[in-house]
């Protein structure tokens, strides 16, 4: 019998709903439920109607489930910003995958966590991701933390939910933006038509923000810097072009290919959290890249 730990982000979901986008088909979340395999943290077994509440820790058993590989440790080169008992926090390499999947089984940052950190990570991620908190995208580079005990995850996963986990971003895109700052609201789900994307849609999706603000404008693109008030998988991508303005060289969402740059220029710059066990703080900066530096002194001069 194994267990899979999911949280939940946001309040009012219901339980089998969760299930099903964490993964499990829909009859299978019914059956987990149904047998009373599936209960909240505190004990309480769950029934498919109840909601959730954000925050909420939920496992789910799953006995017929086969184990899944566990990653091995790697001697892969680490940029560690800031470490402690509880967590880690390191620059990730742009060209580096965050966890274990199909076609990328090893040379992860979870296989170098495990060599750096040997056990002492936590466990609610499951075998292939230990310690993942939160992830960045193969080709955005910057800041990642990482959980060292279930006790560090469980508390990092709820300053998510309710983002006194806070993470700032910096791209570059395309077009001139004209306002100073703005915001983006819209729904993020899998894309229909393409399951490698994602998109701005009402089907299946989840409410997603993200606050923008021009640092420089360069002749047809723009330097901006993203803040995330929901995380879901390639927000700023999806919402930068959504409103016209794709990352440079994101040409999974339309951005323009830049020479000498694979993927899209967006670095996590910044990172702000509460210490999950001293409650103190923790405000974290990043250097731009030298591939970001270099897109930008390809740009020329900055417009007035």
């Amino acid at each position: 019998m194994s267990e899979i730990i999911i949280t939940a982000q946001e309040s009012g979901e219901r339980i089998d709903a969760l299930l099903a986008r964490s993964g499990f088909t829909r009859s299978a979340a019914a059956r987990l439920i149904g047998e009373g395999r599936v209960r909240r943290s505190d004990g309480k077994v769950m029934k498919k109607s109840d909601l959730t509440r954000s925050g909420d820790v939920f496992l789910a058993e799953t006995p017929d489930a086969p184990a899944p590989a566990a990653a091995a440790p790697e001697d892969i080169p680490l940029d560690v910003v800031y470490e402690d008992a509880d967590v880690i926090v390191v620059n990730k390499p742009r060209g580096l995958v965050v966890h274990p999947a199909p076609g990328h089984p090893d040379g992860t940052l979870v296989n170098a966590l495990l060599h750096h950190c040997g056990d002492s990570l936590s466990g609610v991620g499951g075998e292939l991701r230990p310690g993942i908190v939160h992830r960045l995208d193969r080709d955005t580079s910057g800041l990642l933390i990482a959980a060292k005990n279930d006790a560090a995850h469980l508390s990092l996963s709820a300053q998510l939910a309710d983002r006194s986990l806070s993470r700032v971003y910096e791209a570059v895109v395309r077009g001139r933006l004209r306002e100073d700052r703005g915001t983006v609201d819209a729904p993020i789900g899998r894309h229909p038509a393409d399951r490698k994307r994602m998109a701005v849609t009402e089907r299946n999706s989840r409410r997603a923000v993200t606050r923008w603000e021009v640092i420089a404008r360069y002749a047809g693109y723009t330097h901006v810097r993203c803040v995330l008030e929901t995380g879901r998988t390639h927000q700023i991508r999806v919402h930068m072009a959504h409103i016209g303005h794709p990352l440079l060289g994101d040409t999974l969402y339309g951005g323009k290919p830049d020479k000498g740059l694979e993927g899209q220029c967006l670095h996590a710059r910044s990172l702000k959290f509460i210490h999950p066990r001293t409650g103190e703080s923790v405000s974290l900066t990043s250097e731009l890249p030298g591939y970001f530096t270099q897109v930008l002194s390809r740009l020329g001069p900055e417009e007035g």
